[in-house]
């Protein structure tokens, strides 16, 4: 992925003018507004589950995963959703979640233990 530094944080990384920021503590107002500004209120999301971090924006799960990936996530950690900012609600549909191998052969996470973990992270960082 051909990314560089955007100037206003260094958690954050423009990638062809979509803004995704990896996320690893209580993200501010305004780190929502720029996650949620590529679909209008709707922030797509992928978690590291074993991190505890997330990376947010864009229009791509694929983008926000190879991000987590190359600053050091495993593959087998990271599980898509999204997030409605004015509902708060959350879902968990990605192409990435498509994983015969840990037994997941949908795009939605069907493991109830890893889609509360994914809650979990989710509310803790993004959700006031």
């Amino acid at each position: 992925m051909k990314t560089h530094s955007c100037q206003d944080s260094k958690t954050s990384v423009c990638y062809n003018t979509f803004m995704i920021l990896i996320i690893t503590k209580k993200a501010t107002e305004e780190e929502l507004k720029k996650m949620a500004q590529d679909f209008d209120g709707y922030i797509k999301i992928v978690v590291d589950i074993e991190r505890k971090v997330l990376a947010g924006g864009g229009k791509k799960h694929v983008d926000l995963e190879q991000l987590l990936l190359e600053n050091g996530s495993r593959q087998e950690n990271l599980w898509g959703g999204g997030l409605d900012l004015e509902y708060e609600e959350i879902d968990y549909n990605s192409m990435i979640n498509i994983r015969p191998s840990q037994q997941n052969l949908s795009r939605e996470i069907m493991s109830l233990e890893i889609r509360n973990k994914v809650d979990e992270i989710i509310h803790v960082l993004l959700l006031y």
